[in-house]
């Protein structure tokens, strides 16, 4: 996602609403406010997952509505998104407005799918798991349960691919 640069000085045309200084937050504000440092908000905006306003004098300002596409970077990494799966996401919302509620609701749709997924490979890896260490062998290469006769060897894999696969 590119970002270009845009200002609170005058009349550039930058395609977001003339924004008042009560519209827009420092990149303290907005590390205060979600608990990230400042340092992860500068490599969010690098990577196009939010966007800053330059000051006269060069400073970052977040619209605050920012505040809440960090908090929902923060909620996909813990579901296992990566930050290239986040940042497609993220190209959903509009820029210069505070996402609607439909909008998100249009990104939740399509999370759902993925976290379906994950739900059902940890469930899956769980149950394997459950079962290798109930037989006592703790091995994965060895298992007559999951690995009989070392096959997944023989195929080049290893114990996770078999636990995960």
């Amino acid at each position: 996602m590119a970002t270009a640069a845009t200002s609170l000085r005058g009349p550039v045309d930058t395609g977001r609403p003339q924004l008042s200084k009560n519209d827009v937050i420092s990149i303290g504000q907005l590390s205060t406010r979600t608990g990230v440092a400042v340092s992860a908000l500068r490599f969010y905006e690098e990577r196009g997952l939010i966007q800053s306003i330059r000051t006269d004098g060069n400073q970052r300002r977040f619209l605050r509505s920012d505040a809440r596409r960090v908090s929902f970077i923060l909620i996909a990494q813990r579901l296992g998104l990566s930050l290239d799966e986040i940042e497609e996401q993220l190209a959903h919302l509009p820029q210069g407005r505070t996402p609607s509620i439909f909008d998100w609701r249009q990104i939740s749709q399509r999370m759902r799918v993925h976290i379906d997924d994950r739900i059902k490979l940890l469930t899956r890896a769980r149950a394997r798991l459950d079962e290798c260490i109930g037989c006592g062998c703790l091995s994965l290469t060895k298992c007559e349960l999951f690995n009989k006769e070392d096959r997944i060897g023989a195929c080049g894999g290893t114990g996770p691919k078999l636990l995960l696969d």
